[in-house]
């Protein structure tokens, strides 16, 4: 009560431990989103960026079309990418493939 009298901020316990883990949380996620991606998003997400289709991507990777289309929609949403063109564009940006591929 005094805090909030003297016009600080006051949390009780309960709120501050949730405030300080989601900060946490936060503060270790890395800051190249490439890095946040695992092996096989990188390499589906390099498939995506040199045109291959859901078909030749699960083919290539020895994995079912569903599997494919899975990894491609967790790529987008851990990027907030939300489009083919926008996965490519991130790709060339960071690397996995040229520009003229």
């Amino acid at each position: 009560m005094r805090a909030v009298v003297r016009g600080e901020t006051y949390l009780s316990s309960a709120v501050s431990k949730h405030v300080i883990e989601g900060y946490v949380r936060r503060a270790n996620v890395p800051a190249d989103p490439l890095e946040r991606l695992t092996p096989r998003q990188r390499e589906v997400l390099q498939l995506i960026a040199e045109g291959a289709t859901t078909k030749e991507i699960a083919r290539e990777l020895k994995i079912s079309p569903k599997t494919a289309e899975t990894h491609r929609t967790q790529l987008m949403q851990e990027l907030d990418i939300h489009d083919i063109a926008g996965l490519v564009r991130f790709a060339i940006r960071h690397g996995l493939v040229d520009s003229d591929t």
